[in-house]
């Protein structure tokens, strides 16, 4: 019997999923997975009986990564569950920022007790002229599950699409239309762009990409969309540039203290993945990740450790979470041997300072040789999945 535990109230069309092997926890202490949504966690303390995390979303930056990689738990998230979502608000956002319906929308409020609104409305509608995206060229930066969608999509609404991703694996590119620009070099999408949309993850090398010196190779009046994180732009480049003119619009989906309120910003309260369908989407293959670890100690899709798959498990397994040093395989093997456990079938794989080995015996596991695994220097978690 598992148990689960909710940080955050989690869909249940995705809890529906556990079976009733799976109990809730009425706490997060001795539970053997936890889902979460955007409740922060880097200062709770993790039982020893936590196996993984599961994050019903793409973003991770509430979870303490390494913390969880060091107490051998294992992270997962939801790449691509909400992407339709997101894809929808970021196409909502181009044409808001393309036709100032806000500004008209505004005006209809303030005016609502004007007799002659109809009329009105005719003569002060050219303040509100806006312009078309057919024919625009949109800069798509990041070209993952999110980015995909939302180039392919701006091609049906006859935009030209330039896309920048170095990384692009080879289900994005399968699934990128043909008629895509992809560009090697992401100063052309600077320079040739009327819309750019950034889709990348926040990392040491992706933060504050768009800054004074990117947005000073961009066109005149040129519309920036950041659906991805915040700290992807910087806060104090972008507002200097709305101010300044150089920016038209900057439409994002975090608010700061910083870009709130800022002339030709439309800041968004972060509901890129607030449907009811991304929430379930992202419940659903929370769960079926656990369950797969759990029950069979496959990795799928986390951020703190590699990627592992064995199939569903028909034999005794053993898994071990690890730091990914030289000679861990011979010391498991050694080990397995000198207490006669015979290997059916196993594999490692590593992801920079971690690693991961599943093995399937033939024989019973006895709590010996757990411990003389525990014991192996580098050696973070071991189970047995029987």
């Amino acid at each position: 019997m598992y148990k689960y535990f909710c940080l955050n109230p989690i869909s249940p069309v995705g809890l529906e999923k556990f079976s009733d092997d799976y109990v809730p926890a009425g706490e997060m202490a001795g539970a053997d997975a936890v889902l979460v949504r955007s409740a922060g966690m880097h200062e709770l303390e993790f039982d020893k009986d936590l196996k993984a995390i599961a994050r019903a979303g793409a973003g991770v930056n509430n979870i303490p990564l390494d913390k969880c990689a060091e107490q051998g738990i294992v992270v997962f998230n939801t790449p691509g569950a909400n992407a339709n979502g997101v894809k929808e608000l970021v196409i909502a956002g181009m044409l808001l920022a393309s036709r100032d319906i806000l500004g008209g929308i505004n005006w209809v409020q303030e005016n609502e007790e004007d007799g002659n609104i109809a009329k009105d409305a005719e003569k002060a509608k050219k303040a509100f002229a806006g312009c078309e995206i057919q024919g625009k060229k949109l800069g798509v930066i990041g070209l993952g599950a999110i980015g995909v969608l939302v180039a392919n999509a701006a091609t049906h609404l006859g935009m030209e699409v330039y896309g920048y991703d170095p990384y692009v694996s080879v289900d994005s590119a399968w699934r990128l239309s043909r008629s895509i620009h992809h560009t090697k070099n992401v100063d052309e999408i600077y320079k040739e762009c009327d819309y750019i949309t950034i889709h990348v993850p926040a990392l040491e090398d992706t933060k504050g990409m768009i800054n004074k010196n990117a947005i000073s190779l961009m066109k005149e009046g040129v519309v920036i969309l950041n659906f991805a994180r915040d700290v992807l732009v910087n806060s104090e480049d972008i507002v200097d540039a709305l101010v300044g003119g150089k920016v038209g619009r900057y439409v994002t989906d975090f608010p700061t203290p910083e870009i709130a309120g800022v002339k030709h910003a439309i800041v968004i309260p972060h509901l890129g993945a607030s449907t009811a369908e991304s929430e379930d989407n992202c419940a659903k293959m929370a769960v079926e990740e656990l369950k797969d670890f759990l029950e069979n100690g496959n990795i799928r899709n986390s951020v703190n450790f590699p990627a592992c798959d064995m199939g569903v498990r028909d034999k005794t397994r053993i898994t071990i979470l690890h730091r990914n040093i030289p000679n861990m395989i011979g010391q498991f093997t050694a080990l397995l041997a000198k207490d006669n456990v015979n290997i059916d079938d196993m594999t490692n794989k590593s992801r920079g300072s971690y690693a991961y080995t599943m093995i399937d015996v033939d024989n019973d596991v006895t709590e010996d040789v757990v411990k003389g695994l525990e014991m192996i220097e580098g050696v973070l978690k071991v189970r047995v999945i029987a």
